[in-house]
């Protein structure tokens, strides 16, 4: 009894662990995500078989050392009778035959040299490859921080519009009461704060979800809920200026670039190893051999008439080496179409880089465009905010001294909230646009 209360209050308390909020930076989210995703991990698998590749490459310059048994077990094979020797036999049952070679390319081409610097050229693919998915899951995990830091905003803007309409409700409720105020005064007050309540649900709902999509891009479970300890929303200016960030349209860093210039370069190395198959190869073989228990057995016959059998087993060993040199000729043009072939994809390959730099340009050009316009939303936005906030504040005192309506009231209350809401939602697209910004330059991980 006593172990099972035991169990209980340990399940009940690991529960709680599980329940309780999860505080994370935005760099904490960033290195879980990094840390977790199965993409990153598969590019990590990609770099490591490129090096590896890279190793066998190079291990072609290599001499290559082979050896060979060879086990013969058969029936024994009659000859012909020859001369004076009659009834001769081959006895080959546990003949052996042992031996090792050694080859060591000299010349093949350049082949050898084409396929150590593609080796090379993979790697340093697979290794952009992996930058680029690592800038991409920053990417995303940037976003999902700063919507979940927008909307957890909205849903504090909207619990403090809620209690201002409170403190409004319950000022006219004594209004009514001294009969200062009227019951429709009221009445409108009470729709004002069912419509609150409404978007304040709408806003619960939309945190889960950001926690949701958070919590899925940085490998945690979906039912923890997640608290961004970063404050990036302080409502006085903007996080960036051009100046800091550094506003240029260079791109030279970026992996989408550099993996099409590696593109550039494997295309003309294929066209160097086309053309290595109109070269001689040449190549040294060294080998040795060694065979045993070979057996030759039969009678002779002697000039006195009487027969002598004889028994003979061969063994011994035979070292002996190659010079193997080997030259085309001629090949119905194959190997020269296949020159053709690999110019125009060297060809292909040119263009396409063009084509990314001018679609490069235009999405860096767009990106310095749309952190600009950012800054300015979010400075307009915060001039809006503080003259929503006087004019709220002048309609109150007015509103006090019976001075203006409760719609002017209203409608004052209405602008403090939507300029707060357009300075949250200025402020989290100027970030979402500055991390989009360096990602496209390739500078997200610097």
């Amino acid at each position: 009894m006593k172990q099972y209360i035991l169990t209980i209050i340990t399940m009940v308390t690991v529960a709680g662990l599980h329940a309780q909020p999860l505080s994370l930076s935005l760099q904490d989210c960033r290195r879980m995500a990094l840390e977790y995703n199965e993409k990153i991990k598969t590019a990590d698998n990609a770099v490591n078989k490129a090096k590896l590749d890279r190793q066998i490459a190079f291990a072609q310059y290599l001499p290559k050392v082979d050896g060979s048994f060879t086990l013969l077990h058969m029936q024994n094979q009659d000859l012909l009778e020859i001369g004076n020797v009659l009834g001769v036999s081959l006895q080959t049952r546990g003949t052996f035959l042992a031996g090792v070679n050694i080859t060591q390319p000299l010349y093949v081409g350049g082949q050898i040299t084409a396929a150590n610097r593609l080796a090379r050229i993979g790697q340093t693919v697979s290794e952009e490859q992996q930058r680029k998915i690592r800038q991409q899951v920053i990417a995303d995990v940037d976003n999902a921080y700063y919507t979940l830091i927008s909307v957890r905003s909205k849903v504090q803007m909207l619990e403090a519009y809620a209690r201002q309409m409170q403190g409004l409700y319950d000022q006219v409720q004594l209004g009514v009461n001294v009969q200062m105020a009227t019951e429709n005064d009221l009445l409108r007050i009470s729709t004002k704060q069912n419509e609150i309540s409404y978007q304040l649900q709408k806003a619960h709902n939309g945190e889960q979800l950001c926690g949701l999509a958070l919590a899925y891009a940085i490998g945690t479970d979906l039912e923890q809920v997640i608290i961004p300890t970063d404050t990036i929303f302080n409502y006085q200016s903007s996080t960036l200026n051009s100046q800091d960030l550094g506003l240029s349209e260079d791109f030279s860093s970026r992996p989408d670039l550099h993996l099409l210039q590696q593109q550039v370069k494997a295309s003309e190395v294929e066209v160097k190893r086309a053309r290595s198959n109109y070269l001689p190869t040449l190549a040294l073989i060294g080998s040795y051999s060694y065979h045993d228990n070979l057996k030759l057995k039969g009678d002779l016959n002697l000039p006195n008439g009487t027969n002598l059998g004889f028994n003979h087993t061969f063994k011994g060993s035979s070292p002996y080496a190659i010079l193997a040199l080997k030259l085309p000729i001629f090949h119905w043009g194959a190997e020269l179409k296949k020159v053709k072939k690999a110019k125009l994809s060297l060809a292909d390959s040119h263009l396409q880089l063009q084509q990314l730099e001018r679609g490069m340009r235009v999405e860096v050009r767009k990106a310095v465009q749309n952190v600009t316009d950012g800054q300015r939303m979010v400075e307009t936005a915060i001039v809006g905010r503080q003259q929503a906030d006087e004019n709220l504040r002048v309609m109150r005192q007015k509103y006090d001294n019976q001075l203006c309506t409760m719609t002017d009231l209203l409608d004052a209350q209405s602008q403090w909230q939507q300029a707060r809401s357009n300075l949250i939602e200025a402020q989290t697209q100027l970030k979402i646009y500055e991390t989009e910004y360096l990602r496209v330059t390739g500078r997200l991980e610097e």
